[in-house]
């Protein structure tokens, strides 16, 4: 067992400890419902570490927090064992389980042609092992607590039910009906009936958060920063008053709007975070001389590696996974290079899978260095180098 499990075996044992006898008094009186709370704060004290770290804070105290949170873990199944139920190498089990079964495009034979089909694919896994437990399907939008913050409930049944398609179709779509529900809000407005102003209100929400999950948004990690944004400037507000003597209640909204502005400023003249949240890689962009050739090559290869022709600019060919992009574009091509993009395999059949097809079709496309069982090397019409593998081969 490598070091973090033997790190997870030791805080273990300590939980034992503190809740043997002559250990911990505290810990020997907590139950699960007085551990609630607890388990609430460090939660949320991570998604603040979340926050730091995400714009350049460091992350050691991220660490920290991630470690009060697994103790928190490690004592709920402290609890269960002690009563018989399950021990913490169950719940390791329980999860280690389920990530491999919903990932049969990892760990099994599955393909998939991009991260909306993983979603998919998904939520189908997710029925089939409620109808397995409970001898039915159920709904697609269970399993979203109901004493989740609302904001974040709202995303995330939205989100459950565009996997099945019921969703817009485009960005623009959710804007306009944006500005339908503003209209009918307006309307409530002048009505001045209170119940329809709660409606309207619920809509427009719904319809932002709707708007943020197609923006690629999260609506309560957004609404938290401008919360924080908030509370930094109005406290600016209140040292600028008490700094020019004015009483806190007695400033003017001119005064009080001055300093706001004043905040925002400072905020802009701020220098950049000294580390800066990690760039993901989004596309690849290759001039080649024979944009055809290209094309009826990568037609036929990427449906075999997962990925999908995509519309692109004029006279561009383009396929994505759903994350990232391959565009080729007309040039007079770059010369050929050693350097080679892996792709990864999610099986050794599917390796096996495209080595038939190129060797049946393509097979001089084939490279020697790709002889190994779990993977293949190969050159495209353009001469740009490519390996499909699987694991660290």
């Amino acid at each position: 067992m490598g070091a973090a499990g033997e790190q997870l075996d030791r805080l273990v044992e300590i939980m034992k400890q503190l809740r043997a006898e002559g250990g911990c008094p505290w810990d020997r009186e907590q139950d699960l419902r007085s551990l609630r709370p607890y388990l609430l704060e460090e939660a949320f004290e991570v998604l603040e570490e979340m926050d730091r770290a995400a714009y350049g804070g460091p992350w050691r105290p991220l660490c920290e927090e991630l470690g009060d949170l697994l103790f928190q873990i490690v004592f709920h199944s402290r609890l269960a064992e002690e009563l018989g139920e399950f021990g913490m190498a169950d719940v390791c089990q329980s999860i280690a389980d389920k990530i491999e079964r919903r990932h049969p495009h990892v760990f099994g034979e599955g393909r998939v042609a991009g991260a909306e089909q993983v979603l998919v694919d998904w939520a189908k896994l997710k029925a089939e092992e409620r109808k397995q437990k409970t001898g039915r399907e159920g709904s697609v939008l269970e399993g979203v607590p109901l004493g989740a913050p609302a904001l974040m409930r709202a995303e995330r049944l939205t989100e459950k039910a565009s996997r099945i398609g019921f969703d817009w179709r485009h960005t623009a779509e959710v804007r306009a009906k944006l500005d339908e529900e503003i209209q009918e809000l307006d309307a409530a407005i002048a009505s001045g009936d209170r119940d329809a102003l709660e409606h309207e209100v619920g809509d427009v929400l719904l319809t932002l958060v709707n708007l943020a999950r197609f923006l690629r948004t999260p609506p309560e990690d957004a609404l938290r920063m401008a919360i924080r944004r908030f509370t930094t400037r109005f406290q600016h507000i209140e040292s600028a008053l008490r700094a020019e003597g004015i009483p806190l209640g007695e400033a003017t909204l001119e005064d009080m709007e001055r300093h706001w502005q004043s905040a925002k400023k400072e905020e802009k003249s701020l220098p950049p975070p000294t580390t800066l949240p990690r760039a993901p890689l989004a596309e690849l962009r290759f001039p080649v001389a024979d944009v055809a050739a290209q094309r009826a090559f990568w037609d036929e290869v990427a449906p075999l590696l997962g990925w999908k022709s995509e519309r692109g600019e004029s006279e561009e060919v383009v396929y994505g996974d759903g994350l990232h992009r391959l565009v080729f574009v007309p040039g007079a091509g770059a010369p050929p290079s050693a350097a080679t993009l892996t792709f990864g395999a999610p099986s050794e059949a599917a390796v096996e899978r495209l080595r038939a097809s190129l060797e049946s079709s393509r097979p001089g496309a084939i490279l020697a260095e790709g002889g190994r069982a779990g993977r293949v090397a190969f050159a495209d019409p353009a001469g740009l180098r490519w390996k499909y593998a699987f694991g660290s081969r």
